[in-house]
């Protein structure tokens, strides 16, 4: 099993490190820069936003990074005049995003942005050397294929941020990774746990966005009541762990206490356990895998009193099992998955569609695609458009 981790296993905590950072002005950016705040030996060289320009001219003038990008050649535009009295340069679109990911003295970049955008970027960076801090799951669910063997070959180290993923990460430091019997994934159930098809196709958006245990962002709320984050976690996990889609199981953990764990050859069970705090991950990935006072509420066992688990319902929450559907047949059809799901995602946000249709427009995607079986960049970003412009066309946008 190949190890892709910690190729610089020796590197002091207490060393200045620099980093970029790309969705600096979402949940895990803010979060990373609050950690920032808290170590001195922290420098940040880039930032990027999609269009908060407000947010984003605040963290410029408190970090003063190189460069800092934005989507719109507009919104530059108005960054630009904004931080003229400063030395950073702003830039736009995907030019803007793969310079920010490529600032040079940056030594890793924290991918915080959501979506298939952070392909391009990400797999610049790792040419360029960079150590990545991975929150952007897209990118190996559609592209992992590529990015790791590059990164193998680049000789880079990949640290995950998500809380599931940095939990098996943290469960297997120190072992041999050649004795996994298995990845066991949790899942909260999200806030519809325990429904049924007929009570989903009444649930609102404002209850779609209450998850009982994380605070997350408005799109990836949505992906865990729908169970589709679980199935891009799955898919994600196996590139990060080298190991096959058999061999991974998804939990339902309703107390968010369990972040995930590995079952070994042997039976044994090493678990990650802590309060549902994103800092966490971030922050283990910013000391590349080497833990550092963080302050915080820590878990009161007496308090919680049990634990309990449950198995999924892929049959009601469809999204788990297109998920592995498209995993099983490969080439493009994650992409198809992906990026069916982030514009019916967007279609329900806009109360345009309901719940349960979030479900048919990926499955109806994927129906009708003719699967690319290795596809290159050019062909997974193609899919993608294709996708995204039946999807709009069906609904007038």
């Amino acid at each position: 099993m190949t190890q892709i981790y910690q190729n610089n296993p020796n590197l002091s905590g207490e060393e200045p490190r620099t980093i970029a950072i790309l969705g600096s002005t979402g949940s895990i950016g803010t979060q990373t820069l609050e950690i920032v705040r808290s170590y001195p030996q922290f420098r940040v060289s880039a930032l990027s936003a999609g269009r908060n320009i407000d947010l984003l001219e605040q963290q410029i003038r408190e970090f003063r990074p190189l460069v800092a990008a934005v989507w719109e050649e507009g919104d530059a535009r108005e960054l630009r005049s904004r931080v003229r009295d400063l030395d950073v340069r702003i830039v736009y679109g995907m030019d803007g995003l793969i310079e920010t990911a490529c600032e040079p003295s940056a030594q890793m970049l924290v991918t915080a942005i959501v979506g298939m955008i952070g392909v391009k970027p990400t797999i610049a960076a790792i040419q360029a050397g960079k150590n990545i801090a991975l929150a952007n799951k897209e990118t190996l669910v559609t592209a992992g294929h590529l990015i790791m063997p590059l990164a193998r070959e680049k000789g880079i180290s990949i640290y995950p941020v998500d809380s599931e993923h940095s939990a098996i990460f943290q469960s297997l430091n120190g072992e041999d990774r050649s004795q996994i019997d298995r990845i066991l994934l949790t899942a909260s159930g999200g806030p519809f746990r325990g429904m049924t098809k007929e009570e989903l196709s009444h649930v609102t958006l404002e209850k779609a966005l209450h998850h009982p245990n994380w605070s997350m962002g408005r799109k990836i709320t949505i992906d865990s009541a729908s169970m589709v984050n679980k199935g891009l976690e799955v898919m994600e996990a196996r590139w990060l762990f080298d190991v096959g889609l058999d061999d991974i199981e998804v939990v339902v953990q309703p107390q968010s206490v369990i972040h995930s764990m590995v079952q070994f050859t042997d039976g044994a069970v090493i678990a990650q356990l802590g309060t549902p705090d994103m800092k966490i991950p971030i922050q283990y990935a910013l000391f590349e895998g080497k833990r550092r006072m963080l302050g915080g509420k820590r878990l009161d066992f007496a308090a919680i009193g049990s634990l309990t688990f449950e198995k999924p319902d892929p049959d009601t929450f469809e999204g788990l099992s297109l998920a592995l559907e498209a995993a099983r047949t490969g080439g493009t059809m994650p992409t198809v998955f992906n990026a069916a799901n982030e514009e019916a995602v967007a279609l329900f946000l806009d109360r345009r569609i309901s719940f349960l249709q979030i479900y048919e427009l990926i499955r109806e995607s994927m129906q009708r695609h003719r699967v690319i079986r290795d596809p290159n960049v050019e062909q997974i970003l193609e899919t993608e458009q294709e996708v995204r412009r039946r999807i709009r066309e069906g609904h007038n946008l």
